[in-house]
């Protein structure tokens, strides 16, 4: 049964550019029929006329959503202070605040970001959610308590979740006991896939979540329990999700050295076999072997660049890994910026700098390796995989999440159509983004989402509290 009929002058599709292109969505929110050349004459009466070039909706593999509330914060270096500021030092930051924060409050500011991200242009997200307990470090009754509260923002604003409840149980490498600030995170593995199958169960069958796991890094979990949790998830899911930050800081790698002579990506591939399933979230400080190893393992390299450059964290290897044709998505992190046209620029910027070369992620010459295009459709394709849901391509079979861009916005104005992904990335500031649709719903109209007033209200409301 169809539930729209859409028509688009101009759609990406995985093969490019096409005009005069038919979509229907079933009532499922799936893309049925897509039929091009239409002519627009000869359109359905019930068919809806899209304003702009329609492109596929970005996914947003790596979220902290409560970060967003102290985005800002982490920008001022007290008089008199000595240390160096660095990811360290931020984190201790990031502790603090988080020991105050209750179910309502995290449910508050996951509506506000995933709002801003659908108007940005996002249409998934990949929840990487390690705050589990309150604040004493106790579970609540239902150890998935705070888990559901992000998918209850995601269901209320509109966007599709994978939600990765995250595996946390040291300080350091080597079983290191943990800090006071890490009291919340907290899970030995039988808990936390307690609380994995308990969210399968909520939501089987459900198109718009995803249920997968995150071990947090190999600073938090050992050998013995990363298999425990890996080898449950996969009897439950053989192909869940599983994503794990690696290698982010200089300081991680040298201890990582320190403790088993060898690098994060080198020990992992060492012990485990990365695959399609796996997520490895920064991988900023690999070795030439390493970043082969990665890329041919089929993982995605989960990227964060506004984060990582507001951390100090370093450059991705992305020259290398692209050339070795590397799979790589993108994610907004500590939520700095909420921007996907911001993460694929700096992901080029990075690069230029570094070679004193333009155009440096373009790959071989030709139409279809045009800068923009190529950045956004790799992510894409990485960001879904990641998720682990049937997104980021308008292609029968896949979710209907779509981006409508305003055309006659000064920088995407009167281009060919074979630029406009140049110009979305590298041309001004301005949220291009006019109208959105996730699972066959729109929830972004003419810029503004249904319900962003009250849901901005909540938020400030939390704010107000926490700042007080």
């Amino acid at each position: 049964m169809t539930f729209h009929t859409l028509f688009a002058s101009q759609a990406l599709l995985p093969e490019g550019w096409a005009d005069n292109v038919l979509l229907e969505v079933d009532a499922r929110g799936d893309l049925g029929q897509i039929t091009r050349g239409v002519a627009a004459q000869a359109l359905p009466d019930k068919a809806v006329r899209l304003a702009g070039p329609v492109v596929a909706g970005m996914p947003n593999l790596h979220s902290h959503a409560f970060q967003r509330a102290i985005a800002g914060l982490g920008e001022h270096r007290p008089a008199g202070a000595t240390a160096e500021d660095s990811f360290w030092t931020w984190r201790e930051v990031m502790y603090r605040f988080v020991g105050r924060l209750d179910p309502d409050q995290v449910q508050a500011i996951a509506a506000q970001l995933y709002v801003e991200m659908l108007k940005a242009g996002y249409t998934a997200v990949g929840e990487f959610h390690y705050l589990h307990h309150g604040p004493d470090g106790r579970p609540y009754d239902d150890r998935a308590e705070m888990s559901r509260r992000t998918i209850a923002a995601a269901g209320e604003t509109g966007i599709g979740i994978t939600q990765l409840p995250v595996l946390y149980g040291y300080g350091g490498f080597g079983a290191q006991t943990a800090g006071e600030g890490q009291k919340r995170f907290l899970n030995d593995p039988k808990g936390l896939l307690v609380i994995v199958e308990a969210l399968q169960k909520s939501h089987e069958g459900d198109p718009q979540v995803r249920i997968g796991l995150a071990p947090h890094s190999l600073r938090a979990v050992t050998l013995e329990t990363l298999d425990e949790a890996v080898g449950g998830l996969t009897a439950l899911d053989a192909t869940a999700p599983i994503h794990l930050h690696i290698a982010e800081q200089i300081k991680e790698v040298e201890d990582c050295l320190a403790w088993s002579g060898r690098r994060p990506v080198e020990w992992l591939f060492a012990n485990h076999a990365p695959d399609r399933r796996w997520c490895l979230i920064h991988a900023t400080h690999m070795s030439p072997q390493e970043t082969a190893d990665l890329a041919a393992s089929g993982a995605v390299a989960g990227l964060c660049p506004t984060t990582e450059a507001n951390l100090g964290d370093g450059l991705f290897p992305a020259a290398d890994y692209l050339r070795a044709g590397g799979a790589w998505g993108i994610g907004s992190d500590s939520h700095i910026s909420v921007s996907p046209v911001e993460e694929l620029r700096w992901l080029e910027y990075g690069e230029r700098p570094a070679t004193r070369r333009r155009n440096v992620l373009a790959g071989e010459a030709g139409p279809a390796a045009a800068l923009g295009h190529r950045l956004y459709t790799d992510a894409l394709a990485g960001g879904a995989q990641a998720l682990g849901r049937p997104i980021g391509a308008i292609e029968t079979g896949r979710r209907a999440d779509l981006v409508v861009l305003d055309g006659a916005a000064p920088p995407l104005s009167d281009l060919p159509r074979e630029r406009l992904l140049d110009a979305l990335v590298f041309a001004g500031n301005r949220n291009p983004v006019r109208d959105v649709m996730v699972g066959g719903q729109w929830v972004v109209c003419e810029g503004s989402h249904k319900d962003e007033r009250a849901v901005l209200e909540r938020y400030r409301a939390v704010l107000r509290d926490l700042l007080s």
